[in-house]
């Protein structure tokens, strides 16, 4: 499965100038997600949609990926405008995931966990979401909670959808993952520091 990483936004909550470029532990943001993506058993080819909010982005990846992970130049008007547009110009016709470029504590396990799920599901489309309860523990407010059949969820960031029908609304099924490294965007500086804990934690 082909995968867009969403790289154009501006980030201004975090104040840090472009959001995939921050760095954390001595390494840009968006590495921690193309790394994980590369590493995963059934990812196909890793495109970076950016825009012109992010030039920086787009001369990292470049010179660190030497054309291994191929860039695409969006808009940036909106998110899913962009993500049209990157999914059209990179001429995928079949299921493609489509990830946000600040969800650094990403596995390549938890990569293929949702794609094996989506292959499952019988659906078109798969959007992941994290209980609630997973961000509260966290400490995190979520701008954006959903209920379904009486259940608080949280989009992540992570979805996949038919290229073919890229256009079109898609018949969504809900992936609910009690997972708290899909769980932590990084919007402010707290997010930051809580992600660099968790990855200290994780290489300890």
């Amino acid at each position: 499965m082909d995968v867009v990483i969403m790289a154009g936004g501006r980030g201004t909550r975090l104040g840090m100038g472009e959001k995939p470029c921050v760095q954390i532990l001595r390494h840009p943001l968006i590495s921690y997600v193309i790394d994980a993506l590369d590493k995963a058993k059934n990812i196909g080819q890793i495109y970076v949609a950016v825009s012109h909010a992010t030039p920086n982005t787009e001369k990292y990846v470049s010179n660190k990926y030497q054309g291994q992970v191929k860039v695409i130049k969006t808009v940036g008007g909106d998110y899913v405008g962009d993500m049209i547009c990157a999914v059209e110009n990179a001429g995928i016709k079949e299921p493609v995931m489509i990830i946000m470029s600040d969800l650094a504590l990403i596995t390549p396990e938890l990569i293929d966990e949702i794609i094996d799920e989506y292959y499952k599901c019988g659906k078109p489309a798969l959007s992941v979401h994290v209980p609630i309860s997973v961000c509260k523990k966290l400490g995190l407010r979520p701008d954006t909670v959903f209920n379904r059949e009486g259940n608080l969820i949280v989009p992540t960031g992570v979805n996949v959808l038919d290229g073919k029908y890229i256009r079109q609304e898609q018949d969504d099924y809900n992936l609910i993952m009690e997972n708290p490294q899909l769980a932590l965007n990084i919007n402010t500086p707290d997010d930051l520091e809580r992600c660099e804990n968790k990855l200290l934690e994780r290489s300890t």
